[in-house]
Parts: structure tokens; sequence; C-alpha cells
């Protein structure tokens, strides 16, 4: 009854069949869509520290860490830091690794609330801005050659800045590491006049990420991760290193 080849080819072919529904992609971006006007994406906690994902994102994101068990996780745009403590209890799981988390500001009580948790002994907070080079030398020398890597983009969403982040840190990633590029939904939303932001349709993380991707081939965004974002702040945005 209980058979797992077959369970797994028949989730690829309902996926491949959804995939293939129009009405149920927009279906799920119109849900996206209506539900950002509450800030749906604010509902959540991590070990009690906010995580602002889409569920959908959060169980992808710990689906790619037990598929590659990460030596190191970077992560630009700490917030609230619930998913510093997702990929935390991880490593702390799997009995190894290390996290950085880089932001601009990192107020104290948040830095309080991320180091008090009981995973904080395997989390850097680092001050500072994501494409700044001299934050990438600091993080950079702390991680051997050769580690797993994975890279989390979800600071400044400007075209501009995603670009920048990608090519400064997608050389420490080694093949069948992934960069999560988040927040490309950006590009297929309306203008968020509920929450004004500088980024928007054609300034962006899709659009930065596409550049990059058009002259850089050791990356795709064609993985069993990507196939599911159905209802995902990050659709496209799961790439992977070939």
């Amino acid at each position: 009854m209980f058979d797992r080849e077959a369970f797994d080819k028949e989730k690829e072919q309902d996926i491949q069949n959804a995939r293939s529904d129009p009405k149920l992609m927009q279906k799920g971006l119109d849900f996206l869509i209506h539900a950002d006007k509450y800030k749906y994406g604010y509902y959540w906690t991590w070990m009690g520290l906010p995580i602002i994902q889409m569920p959908e994102d959060i169980v992808l994101t710990q689906e790619i860490l037990w598929e590659t068990r990460p030596d190191f996780i970077i992560e630009a745009g700490v917030a609230w830091g619930g998913s510093l403590a997702m990929y935390a209890a991880f490593q702390e799981l799997q009995g190894y690794g290390h996290v950085f988390g880089i932001d601009l500001t990192i107020p104290v009580h948040n830095r309080e609330a991320i180091m008090n948790l009981p995973v904080s002994h395997r989390i850097s907070l680092i001050e500072g801005s994501s494409s700044d080079s001299e934050i990438f030398k600091k993080v950079s020398e702390q991680i051997p050659p050769n580690s797993n890597v994975m890279l989390v983009l979800d600071s400044n969403h400007t075209h501009k800045h995603v670009l920048e982040e990608l090519k400064l840190w997608s050389p420490l990633l080694q093949k069948g590491n992934y960069i999560i590029v988040s927040d490309t939904v950006i590009e297929s939303i309306p203008v968020q006049t509920h929450r004004p932001r500088e980024w928007g349709p054609g300034n962006n993380p899709m659009t930065g990420m596409l550049e990059f991707l058009s002259s850089n081939t050791r990356f795709t965004s064609v993985n069993p991760f990507t196939s599911r974002s159905f209802s995902s702040y990050n659709p496209s945005g799961y790439l992977k290193c070939l």
C-alpha cells in the first residue's frame, strides 16, 4: 500500500498537471495579491520569532535544507530573525553548520531575541550592506573552500541591489547548492500602494535575477522547488548551481 516510488511518480505527474493549469496558477497569484493587503506573510513564526514568508516558501526552504545539508547559510535581510532560527535549528539537528545574518541595521531588541535562541551559537549577526565587498570579505574568510553554501537574498529588493548581491556572493556556491532570490513575485503583482516601496514592476528581484542568469550559466531556475511555487513570494527564485 505504501509504495514510496509510486507515490513520488504520481506526485510528479500531479505537479506537471497543476503547472499546466493556467486557472490554478492564476488563482494562486490572485490569493497572494489579495492576502498581501492584510499582510498574510507576516502571520507566521519560527521558534517564536516572526518569519515573514508564505507558508509554501517556508516548506520549500526546509526541503532544500534537507536535500543539501549546508555547512554555511548566508542570509541578506534579517528582519525579525525567524528564518535565521529555522536555518540554525536545522543545522543543530544535523550536528554542524553556521548561519550568517546580514542587515544594514539590526535593532538591539531583535538582536537580543535572536541571540537568546537555544541555537544562537550557530548564528552570527553582521551589520552592513550585503552588496559591500568588505562585508563579503568578512564572511567569506570564515568559509573554507568547497563548503556547501546556501544563499538567501531578502534585503533591498531593487534590481541593482539584487544583481550586485548575486554577482558578489554566487562564486561561493558549488554544484548542487541553492540561492533563494526572495520576492521575485514583485514583477507579477500590482504596485503595492498600501506599502509604498522603491521597487516594483520592472525594478525588482526578478528583473535583477534574470539579468544575472542571462550571463551566468552556472545557475538555473529549472528544478523541483521552482516547479511547486504556486502561491509563492519567490516564483522562479530557487536557483540551483550546476
